[in-house]
């Protein structure tokens, strides 16, 4: 019930109700919420009000603005905390999510310049080239681009691939992971990210370049990875020094 008579404010009381019902899951993701007009009638108030509560649910992330559609809860965003080293698997698992890995080519190929340059290989020398769909509750997450040696890691298949490399390079390859670089930026997707993706030419993502180290900071993997920027967000601890 709103309560008029109280000193919280109305649209404060309008937006605890909807938060609520998005926390306890009564409101799904995805779901659409009634319209300002929907809301002021049922609870007798002014459009204005509803309208404040709602802009402030937007900025805080719980619900999204679809033009010509209406406004619906928004998905929530996974967080990535790089305090760490992880997969894509450990990772979705530790946050109580099923992870899953669609793999859409994997292929050898001869590393040019870029390629090996960043694994610090000959030019021209066998790599794996893998292009993965990363899923999360059979959501796509993220489109990546593995680039590893085939001297480095040999026997590795599609079907390791879609199941855990990094359990593949430390328990059977017997490597030790030891680090990893990555540089992000903003960027928008183009049409192979898009499609991948279920999003549109144009739309936001997350780029992130990152290398994999083994012992003696020899690069085990160079990856490029576009993250839905609706999806994911990083999360950076930082100490004063």
């Amino acid at each position: 019930m709103i309560k008029k008579n109280s000193p919280v404010p109305i649209y404060f009381q309008i937006e605890q109700r909807i938060r609520e019902k998005i926390e306890t899951k009564e409101l799904k993701p995805g779901e659409m919420i009634p319209s300002e007009r929907e809301f002021a009638q049922k609870y007798q108030i002014s459009r204005m009000t509803v309208r404040q509560a709602i802009n402030n649910l937007v900025n805080e992330g719980y619900l999204q603005r679809e033009r010509g559609k209406g406004t619906f809860v928004a998905l929530k965003k996974f967080e990535k905390n790089v305090k760490g080293l992880t997969s894509f698997s450990e990772d979705m698992r530790s946050r109580g999510f099923e992870p899953g890995t669609r793999v859409l080519d994997f292929t050898v190929i001869e590393a040019d310049t870029l390629i090996a340059t960043k694994l610090q290989l000959e030019e021209g020398s066998k790599v794996y080239e893998i292009e993965c769909l990363r899923l999360a509750d059979q959501q796509p997450i993220a489109f990546e681009v593995f680039y590893m040696s085939e001297d480095l890691v040999p026997g590795l298949t599609r079907e390791v691939a879609e199941n855990s490399i990094y359990r593949f390079v430390e328990g059977e390859i017997g490597l030790h992971i030891t680090s990893g670089v990555q540089e992000l930026e903003a960027t928008t997707a183009h049409k192979r990210e898009a499609s991948n993706l279920g999003i549109k030419v144009g739309d936001p993502v997350l780029y992130i370049q990152q290398i994999t180290y083994i012992e003696h900071q020899q690069p085990l993997e160079f990856v490029k990875s576009y993250y839905r920027a609706d999806r994911y967000k990083y999360k950076v601890e930082m100490v004063r020094t």
